[in-house]
């Protein structure tokens, strides 16, 4: 049985986890500040609240790099993971989703690919044995970027996490999200489940776009069938919740 999360962006997601009896993703950490005084408190009780079902954690994103060139900026982004991998733990939770932090035009991808597994193999160094962290998709143009830096990294705790909103918007990629699942496959432990029409990452439901979801779904059975998932949409989680159902008639899979 796969397991299914709602994403905590979406304020009705406790209420829907419980209904359909699913898991939650805690995104209250994606802005590394809120991981200190004064805002802890009050995230930290957020987060709490979905305590019961929470199965992933989202680790924190905005300005952090962890292949930058600046060894300082990769000091802040290695400080900021570690922290997260802490709050974590004390949560309960062995599996952090986090980003690679590329920017096309800035990086060139040797680089990224040659210093993001010098930093992810540090960064793993001190960590428990069943903890996973899921490096995530963002603005990298194709799936061999975060492929060759899992293979790179060869440690069973580094696995992707594929967000197919992200390889859907073709100013990003113009790589084919069937590609994207084949590439990612070896490495492939969780999933950002949303959709959009290619134009902006509108964090849709399933059934709302471009993306054929259902040949997504086929293949991602066929190759990655204990990956995890989480429906990333912002207010509409209940209409990929009951697209996903009809899709898997027995419900099985929920």
């Amino acid at each position: 049985m796969r397991e299914i999360n709602l994403a905590t962006i979406d304020e009705h997601a406790m209420e829907l986890a419980e209904k359909y009896d699913l898991g939650i993703e805690l995104d209250q950490f994606c802005t590394a500040m809120y991981m200190d005084p004064p805002d802890f408190a009050i995230w930290d009780a957020d987060a709490r609240r979905f305590l019961p079902r929470a199965r992933v954690f989202h680790g924190p994103f905005n300005e952090l790099f962890p292949c930058a060139i600046d060894p300082k900026v990769r000091a802040i982004s290695m400080e900021r993971y570690n922290q997260a991998y802490h709050l974590m733990k004390q949560y309960g939770l062995k599996k952090m989703v986090l980003h690679g932090g590329f920017i096309p035009k800035v990086y060139y991808p040797v680089w990224y690919i040659e210093q993001s597994t010098i930093f992810w193999k540090e960064f793993l160094s001190d960590k428990a044995d069943d903890f996973t962290v899921c490096l995530e998709n963002v603005l990298e143009p194709d799936p061999s970027y975060l492929v060759e830096i899992a293979a790179g990294v060869d440690d069973k705790r580094c696995c992707l996490c594929l967000d197919t909103g992200h390889a859907n918007v073709e100013r990003v990629s113009n790589i084919s999200i069937l590609d994207w699942v084949k590439a990612f496959a070896p490495y492939l432990s969780h999933l950002h489940l949303h959709n959009n029409d290619g134009t902006w990452d509108h964090h849709k439901n399933l059934s709302e776009g471009t993306i054929p979801m259902e040949e997504v779904l086929d293949l991602l059975d066929e190759l990655a069938p204990s990956a995890s998932i989480t429906f990333e949409n912002v207010d509409d989680s209940e209409e990929s919740i009951l697209w996903y159902q009809r899709k898997y008639q027995d419900a099985g899979d929920l």
